[in-house]
């Protein structure tokens, strides 16, 4: 084997390198969680809420708290910490109640569940203060909108956790319309406003070109909007008015649209050419599939019941095209760069990240266009194990990457 030489040498694990290293195993973590209960979800009665949560609360939970808080000190231009005990804090916390949630909701134990909500709350508090506290310390920077959009996104999170605890306690003739609030303040707000403050730099980083002109104008433009379209929603859906809150979503839908127009621009200027790209790509183009889908659905239940019952077609767009998607095309880009070690090292971890890219994207959105027709419960099954074999290839070499570098830092 030809021996490394000073270019080639793989540079040592700087902190940064090792914080996100150690980060990155708790979202792959319930990501594999997540593929487990594929299998054995026969034995769980309540899987299907057990799998929203493995993805939402604890997989995309994780890397917003990690990356957010990364993208904030980037785009102020904080120095780097001293120490990571605050966030360490935040994250132990955070997973403590994540894992209670979970547990408590599994096995019907509510006083777990709410002790569980409670935790997962002074978590993503203590995470809204920390961006408050950066925000304020800064000196005026370009891209403190995408700062602004985490901050929205965590108001949006911590107005939702009550709704679920409650709903974890109490049963009502109101329950419907709470399940309908806590569900899309929490997607729309927490996961959707989150993903679009990121996208605005993520996005050409990705493409490794330069961010379109119109960009920050256009996300400054579109935050005002997308909460203004959170609070509509939420109020259709507490007072079931089903048109004020499908209002909001073609609102939410055109401050997607609105930064979605740079990104375009960006796009034709330096095509997509990697997985993470397309993933994210695909992603944005699922949001307004289950937007639309969201909608139809509001307008077309006669109660908030029949609107609960169906909002099932709604989360197959929404969390396997979208969220999942986003999630899985960021950390594929994130990972290789965020762990170091050199421009060959990280070129080495893309191209694992980035192997059978478009055999997996084409498996995956398939599998979710045929998803969103009716089909008999043998193609759905089918059509479940092609989605779980895309995210198994995905995983399979991220733990890999990572474990590997874990013994190389030691």
């Amino acid at each position: 084997m030809k021996p490394l030489t000073v270019t080639d040498r793989p540079a040592p694990a700087t902190g940064r390198a090792v914080w996100h290293r150690r980060a990155a195993l708790l979202p792959a973590g319930y990501l594999g969680a997540l593929a487990v209960l594929a299998f054995a979800h026969p034995f769980a009665p309540d899987w299907y809420w057990l799998a929203v949560h493995l993805l939402l609360l604890g997989a995309a939970t994780n890397a917003i708290l990690v990356w957010s808080a990364h993208f904030t000190a980037a785009v102020l231009r904080v120095p780097p910490p001293p120490h990571r005990r605050g966030e360490i804090l935040r994250l132990a916390v955070l997973n403590a109640g994540v894992v209670a949630v979970l547990t408590g909701g599994g096995t019907d134990r509510a006083w777990l569940g709410l002790a569980g909500a409670a935790a997962v709350f002074a978590a993503v508090a203590g995470h809204l203060a920390w961006l408050a506290a950066r925000l304020r310390a800064a000196l005026p920077a370009r891209f403190a909108v995408t700062v602004r959009y985490y901050s929205a996104a965590a108001v949006a999170l911590l107005t939702g956790i009550p709704a679920g605890a409650w709903m974890l306690v109490a049963d009502s003739p109101v329950r419907a319309r709470i399940l309908l609030f806590h569900a899309h303040v929490n997607l729309l707000g927490w996961i959707m406003l989150t993903v679009l403050g990121t996208v605005l730099t993520l996005w050409p980083t990705v493409l490794r070109t330069r961010m379109d002109p119109a960009a920050v104008t256009a996300a400054r433009a579109a935050l005002p909007a997308a909460t203004s379209a959170i609070l509509l929603v939420t109020i259709g859906v507490l007072a079931w008015w089903p048109p004020v809150a499908a209002s909001g979503l073609a609102l939410f839908a055109a401050a997607v649209t609105i930064t979605a127009i740079p990104a375009a621009r960006t796009a034709l200027h330096k095509p997509p050419d990697s997985f993470a790209a397309w993933s994210i790509a695909a992603g944005t183009g699922w949001l307004l599939v289950a937007l639309a889908v969201d909608a139809a659905t509001l307008l077309t239940a006669r109660t908030a019941g029949a609107a609960a019952d169906g909002f099932g077609a709604v989360l197959t767009p929404l969390l396997l095209g979208s969220v999942a998607q986003i999630l899985l095309g960021a950390l594929a880009y994130l990972l290789p760069m965020a762990l170091g070690g050199g421009p060959a090292r990280v070129r080495e971890r893309t191209t694992a990240l980035d192997r059978h890219g478009a055999q997996r994207l084409a498996m995956t959105n398939t599998a979710l266009l045929v998803l969103m027709v009716p089909a008999g419960p043998y193609v759905r099954i089918a059509l479940a194990f092609l989605l779980l074999a895309a995210l198994v290839q995905f995983l399979l070499p991220a733990v890999r990457m990572l474990l590997t570098d874990r013994r190389q830092a030691s």
